[in-house]
């Protein structure tokens, strides 16, 4: 697995931390803390397939009382995994505290800060929105298209002085890709290609 390399950069040395390291996992234990340890606010859910039922509440209470795992609320308009529900809509998780982390060896601190480096570069910058300066060919053209009958090349020709390609050039390229503009076309009988900005 390709997470796994992020646990295995952030284990500790043994001398730090040889009460963690002496800890004996089971293969289901140490599963449920990986996977944890992988998802954003180490999430234990969901678990591993095949684990249901009582197995699953035999295996996540003795998890609980040796404080590997903690039952928190979970958010549900974040769509988190629900371990049991307690009523009116609500329901909990589970997360990995840092003493489960401890156990499969992985640095809390380290952890959490490479999850904060993850998380800031997913971050998408809000792209600013250009506007049109008023007064300007620009302008122009985009109150031509704006009108309920829109408006042609030709039309725009006129108005503007331009070459036909320089008119395609700028609906095409500064209208639709630069700002967004939702210009549409249509063949009118008598007038040729319409552009209209809905």
């Amino acid at each position: 697995m390709a997470g796994l390399g992020l646990i295995e950069a952030c284990r500790i040395p043994r001398a730090v931390n040889a009460e963690a390291t002496m800890t004996k996992l089971t293969e289901t234990q140490a599963i449920i803390l990986s996977a944890g340890a992988q998802r954003a606010s180490n999430l234990a859910m969901p678990l591993p397939k095949g684990l249901h039922g009582a197995a699953a509440k035999k295996v996540i209470s003795m998890m609980i009382g040796r404080g590997w795992l903690e039952e928190v609320d979970a958010d549900l308009r974040k769509g988190e995994s629900l371990w049991r529900e307690t009523g009116d809509g609500h329901g909990t998780t589970l997360v990995v505290t840092d003493a489960g982390l401890l156990a499969i060896g992985v640095e809390p601190v380290v952890l959490k800060t490479m999850a904060s480096i993850r998380q800031r570069a997913a971050e998408v910058p809000i792209a600013k929105v250009p506007t049109p300066r008023s007064g300007t060919k620009q302008a122009q053209i985009i109150t031509l298209l704006q009108r309920t009958e829109g408006a042609t090349i030709a039309e725009i020709v006129v108005a503007t002085g331009w070459q036909a390609h320089s008119a395609r050039g700028m609906i095409s390229g500064a209208l639709k890709k630069k700002l967004g503009l939702p210009v549409t076309s249509e063949k009118v009988d008598g007038r040729g290609t319409v552009y209209r900005i809905s």
